[in-house]
């Protein structure tokens, strides 16, 4: 019978400090990892990967650790890489500077690296230990490890509302229901999955930029924004595709429209419709995801977030409430469209989290059933 594997105080100690250390970065597409080097029970150097295409977090640290990484431990939160991507592999920098050993939290799920970068570090002769912390290592690249599972983006509803539900008064005035503090949160989230989404009528309503403004954030966020006849203002701020790439998802093959929005630098994706003549949102999941964009955070309108929630292609929902209330019949509510015929059809929470946030609420939960069990 196998012995329950005993974890050293100082091997959790220094991975807690690697998995803070993880959670700095904004590196979407890439996984948040966080790097510790320690030698003697002392921390010599630590890391993080900060975006994508800048140093990994074990080069990070090896960097700055420089020739006292010799006969050191690397405690680092997902396996090193041990391919060539867009930086050299971290494998390398590892076996290079003389590690001795090395603690990983996770298994990077990416098939090119899974299991492949701890067989190379073993083969160098470096002693390995890998599970600590793995727990809090996949919540924290919960998008990147959903993706590499199912091949499409891990989707975030977002919303931000009253308490009783309205986005917007009768009137469309909605700026702003929630503070500062939440909405710096809210662009966070936009960091955190590298795309965001909205509908046609928020593009024209309310122009936004849709950028992630928050420190240390190097690539913007992807703009998505769902138009079926393409009327979206050729204008428009997120058209300034210097801050990001923008696509424009449609059904419409309107040459005219098509080369005002292409000469403004955006892509127009061409894709099927649904039955109910709208977009069809697992086409463009499937889209999306060869092109290798692992996260979508849905913004809006109602509508947008409702046909997400009838179509059940969420992974997680993260709605902002404000101690106010709009009333009014005609105001607008953050998940729209036709709904479900029955309460018995409401699609349940899991890991409800409630946060306060300045005088605010976040409120965080998954769907109780897996909604994306297989790829289709």
């Amino acid at each position: 019978m196998d012995k329950k594997k005993v974890i050293l105080p100082e091997d959790l100690h220094f991975m807690q400090l690697a998995l803070r250390l993880a959670r700095r970065g904004y590196p979407a597409p890439n996984p948040h990892v966080g790097a510790v080097v320690v030698k003697s029970s002392r921390i010599i150097a630590q890391g993080y990967h900060a975006y994508a295409g800048g140093p990994h977090a074990e080069v990070a640290a090896l960097r700055k650790a420089g020739d006292d990484a010799r006969g050191a431990t690397l405690y680092v939160t997902l396996e090193p890489c041990c391919h060539f991507g867009r930086t050299p592999p971290c494998t390398e920098a590892i076996i290079q500077h003389g590690i001795k050993r090395v603690v990983v939290s996770s298994l990077d799920p990416n098939p090119m690296v899974s299991g492949q970068g701890i067989k190379c570090l073993k083969s160098a002769g470096i002693e390995v230990e890998v599970g600590i912390g793995d727990e809090e290592a996949l919540k924290i690249n919960e998008i990147f490890y959903h993706f590499h599972r199912l091949g499409r983006p891990f989707v975030t509803l977002k919303a931000a509302m009253t308490l009783d539900g309205k986005i917007a008064s009768y009137t469309g005035d909605s700026q702003w229901i929630t503070s500062p503090s939440a909405r710096r949160i809210g662009h966070q989230l936009r960091a955190e999955h590298g795309a965001v989404l909205i509908g046609r009528g928020t593009a024209l309503k309310d122009d936004p930029e849709l950028t992630a403004r928050v420190p240390r954030v190097k690539n913007q966020p992807i703009r998505i924004v769902l138009d079926e006849e393409l009327d979206i203002n050729p204008d428009a701020k997120l058209l300034n595709t210097i801050l990001s790439p923008t696509l424009i998802a449609t059904c419409s093959n309107d040459p005219e429209r098509v080369q005002k929005l292409t000469a403004k630098g955006a892509e127009v994706i061409h894709l099927p419709q649904d039955a109910a003549g709208q977009i069809s949102l697992p086409s463009l999941l499937m889209v999306l995801g060869k092109r290798g964009i692992t996260g979508v955070l849905v913004e809006g309108g109602g509508e947008t977030l409702g046909s997400f929630v009838e179509q059940k292609l969420f992974d997680k929902v993260a709605f902002f409430y404000a101690p106010k209330l709009l009333g009014g019949r005609n105001a607008k509510t953050a998940i729209e469209g036709q709904g479900f015929q029955s309460v018995a059809e409401a699609i349940e929470l899991r890991e409800v989290k409630i946060k306060k946030i300045g005088g605010d609420w976040l409120v965080t939960g998954y769907p109780v059933t897996d909604l994306s069990n297989e790829p289709d």
